[in-house]
């Protein structure tokens, strides 16, 4: 069994809890308020250009021009081409992007950052895998149960698409790559990486449900 595989196993019952959500399965019908997914687009936008930060971060701290290349790669994919998506439900709902982050976005985004920075590249990789990983498995099971008419087809294209699930395999090679290389000792910290990201991953689609705000 791949190391990734080894994640995932790990992280099933948090996977399962995720497509069990509500934001997840009204998506899914296409009964999600608008002011729901409206929300979640704000905060994405947010986390965003902080998960491309990570990645450069990634990209500066690696070890081989083929990594460096991937990550900037990753990085540009996250700003450029999610933007496209971004902007238009910015102008089919005629919203302005949000500038403060809510409490799970702010989490999730400062838990990147540090992560990528202060921990090895390695561990750094187990911490932004999730957003990759989590996300196709999310769009391609909504995908074989949306309609057509379903009003977040766009979302759902992408991320059930082959240009996101290639970028997801390369990503997840990436990841297997480096914990053959790391001590037993640093594959636990990618463990506890991957685990905590895709805990912050329900927790994201949760605060848009429920619109949560600061409450202090």
């Amino acid at each position: 069994m791949k190391f990734t595989e080894q994640l995932w196993q790990d992280i099933q019952p948090i996977y399962d809890s995720i497509l069990k959500h509500g934001f997840v399965a009204e998506l899914s019908a296409g009964n999600l308020p608008n002011a729901t997914f409206q929300c979640y687009i704000q905060q994405d936008a947010l986390y965003l250009a902080d998960f491309a930060r990570a990645l450069n971060q990634l990209a500066a701290r690696s070890a081989t021009p083929d990594d460096m290349l991937q990550f900037t790669q990753f990085a540009q994919n996250a700003i450029l081409v999610e933007r496209v998506l971004h902007e238009t439900y910015f102008a089919l709902y005629a919203i302005q992007p949000e500038t403060v982050k809510m409490p799970a976005c702010f989490a999730y985004t400062n838990y990147l950052l540090a992560t990528t920075a202060l921990q090895s590249v390695a561990v750094g990789a187990a911490a932004v895998l999730p957003c990759f990983w989590i996300y196709r498995q999310v769009g391609k099971h909504i995908y074989q149960q949306a309609s057509q008419e379903n009003p977040y087809r766009a979302w759902i294209d992408t991320y059930a698409g082959d240009a996101f699930d290639q970028s997801v395999t390369q990503m997840l090679a990436i990841t297997d790559q480096f914990a053959e290389l790391a001590s037993p000792s640093e594959r636990e910290k990618m463990r506890d990486a991957f685990r905590l990201s895709s805990r912050l991953e329900w927790y994201f689609w949760n605060d848009a449900y429920e619109q949560n705000r600061w409450l202090v």
